[in-house]
């Protein structure tokens, strides 16, 4: 059955070949869900067998892998003529279990914002930066150094809580891992707050980078394991939502805080301890719970089924929980499959590829200026010789507000568009932008500052579309499974350390330059980002992991990624064969081989 509105397929792989299913058979509900966890494979499937004198289309661009290579194919009728009545008996049997799963409920949308509440208060630590930033200058006296360092140190430190996010998520727990990050956000914003020196100050920031380290990781996964499939990308797409409130709410302190008072910018840091109070009411008191799926990989599925049961309908709990077993075993597999030395000491080309065009995506984000712009927003505006400070309050909550309606924008475009597209007219745009901004920062023409304002307005909405929604989605994409999990780990690193670098050297580096040749060579990384996108980055919407590594097997003409994906999907799907033999729901009249 032809599942996804295109032509019926009949590629099947050598590790999952169909055979066909006699209309008489009654196919259960356990076959039913076996057959649709490898149905994805149905769809891309392959024999795998590069020839030495392969034809290779080097293009990015190439949607799918090329008919002309050396590739051979090993076709199957799924099923005959007279078999569309089992098929349809699936089709009916499984629409039951398919509607139940497209359910969403109250429960859903609350733990989805529970998680992106955490978002909220990595936000509002962005946001008060900014507004915070020269107030603490003046108050200590900082030269321009120490404040890079104590904005940039935010990004560093950042470092370390993501290399033990990992550890703590999968030992303790998903909500204990939200409760050590609130705990971090507590204890660091009091420091800071309550800073009688320079380095005490630095104390404080350290923590609270680690909490953002720890936290940042956290809020998708947690989103994505509680929200059924068809509505994940967009509840994932609250925790970026979520730091863009937070932006707003940090830029809007100045509202509440008179900054002409002396210790304004106390009461404005202290303030961001709310939010990690509310995440520990949320915790304690059972409101947010567990991550099923962790409490699955812990051997705890009575306590799992109970929340599942608040997620889906009752009559689905039970597939649901079979699919998430599942996968569990299926990425321990993939986790022991491919060891560290083969992606960071000895890459095959094809790992090597895949690397170059993830981790070059994840530095192009910070490269592009993101963070740093943030931070340093009202030295910016100041520069442009706006001195009101209730103008400077308008103009951040502004900039804010665009950039939170945009992430919305940019998560519903990025599926129906593309990622190249979308992720090219983002760079474009940023350029665009940034010479905007940079025409206009020094200029004393009366129209300066409002062009100055719509630039940095555009630059953030671009952003929002096309960056900010995208990197991490196509990071994912583009690396085979049998490497996903350390690939990503890679990744991550070389985009902190440039957030870092960005951020610490910002001011430092625009009076070098001055802000007009600054904000120009910020344009000229935006387009040398979409020159190497535009060479490097394959369009990866609507494609599968297996689908990727055929791609960069093919451009590089090494097979050794697909002889570990095969043999990964191999073992899997014989482990599969082997439980629906023995819960009797294989047939004589068909067999999965």
């Amino acid at each position: 059955n032809n599942h996804h509105g295109g032509p019926s397929v009949s590629i099947a792989p050598p590790f999952c070949r169909v055979f066909p299913i006699s209309s008489q058979s009654a196919l259960s509900q356990a076959q039913v869900n076996g057959l649709s966890y490898i149905e994805p494979f149905f769809r891309f499937t392959m024999t795998a067998e590069l020839s030495s004198s392969t034809t290779v289309s080097s293009s990015p661009r190439t949607s799918r892998p090329s008919s002309t290579t050396g590739r051979r194919y090993q076709t199957y009728q799924h099923c005959s003529s007279n078999e569309d009545s089992a098929a349809a008996n699936v089709s009916e049997e499984g629409s039951t279990s398919k509607s139940g799963l497209n359910v969403v409920t109250r429960h859903t949308y609350i733990y989805a914002l529970c998680a992106a509440l955490n978002s909220v208060n990595l936000g509002y630590d962005l946001g008060v930066s900014t507004n915070a930033g020269p107030l603490i200058q003046d108050d200590f006296g900082l030269s321009d150094y120490q404040l890079e360092l104590f904005l940039g140190s935010l990004n560093f430190w950042s470092i370390t809580g993501a290399l033990l996010s990992p550890a703590i998520t999968d030992r303790y727990g998903r909500t204990r891992t939200f409760l050590v990050a609130a705990v971090q956000f507590c204890i660091g914003v009091t420091i800071m707050s309550t800073a009688k020196s320079f380095w005490v100050l630095m104390l404080g920031r350290m923590i609270v980078g680690i909490g953002v380290g720890v936290g940042e990781a956290i809020d998708p996964m947690y989103i994505a394991e509680v929200a059924p499939t068809h509505i994940r990308g967009e509840l994932v797409s609250w925790a970026e939502a979520g730091v863009a409130l937070g932006v707003v709410l940090g830029f809007s302190s100045s509202f509440v805080f008179d900054i002409d008072q002396e210790n304004a910018w106390r009461f404005m840091l202290a303030a961001g301890a709310a939010m990690p109070m509310v995440m520990m009411f949320l915790i304690l008191y059972r409101v947010m719970p567990e991550s099923p799926r962790w409490l699955l990989s812990q051997d705890r599925e009575v306590e799992a089924r109970t929340i599942l049961e608040t997620i889906y309908r009752e009559e689905t709990v039970d597939a649901v929980v079979q699919e998430v077993q599942e996968s569990l075993a299926l990425e321990r597999e993939a986790n022991s499959a491919v060891g560290w030395k083969a992606i960071l000491w000895m890459p095959s080309p094809a790992i090597r590829r895949m690397l170059t065009v993830g981790v070059g995506m994840a530095i192009i984000q910070q490269a592009v200026g993101i963070d740093s712009i943030m931070f340093y927003l009202m030295f910016v505006i100041q520069e442009a010789g706006i001195k009101r400070q209730s103008l400077q309050t308008f103009a951040l909550v502004l900039l804010g507000t665009v950039k939170l309606i945009f992430v919305f924008v940019g998560a519903k475009c990025f599926d129906h568009y593309g990622r190249r597209p979308l992720l090219f007219t983002s760079l474009l745009g940023c350029a665009g932008s940034l010479v905007l901004v940079s025409a206009a920062i020094d200029s004393q023409a009366s129209w300066s500052k409002f062009v100055l304002i719509g630039g940095l307005a555009t630059y953030l909405a671009f952003f929002s579309v096309g960056l900010g929604p995208g990197n991490w989605v196509v990071v994912s994409e583009v690396f085979a499974l049998s490497i996903r999990a350390k690939a990503m780990s890679v990744a991550v690193f070389p985009n902190r350390v440039t957030a870092t670098i960005m951020a610490s050297t910002f001011l430092t580096v625009a009076k070098a330059l001055t802000w007009p040749v600054f904000f120009l060579v910020l344009a000229g990384v935006c387009l040398a980002s979409l020159l190497f996108l535009y060479l490097y980055l394959p369009e990866t919407a609507g494609r599968s992991l297996e689908e990727m590594a055929v791609y960069f097997a093919e451009i590089t003409g090494d097979r050794s990624i697909l002889d570990v994906e095969e043999k990964l999907h191999y073992e899997r799907h014989k482990v599969q064969e082997m439980q629906l033999i023995e819960e009797g729901t294989v047939r004589n009249t068909g067999v999965l081989s």
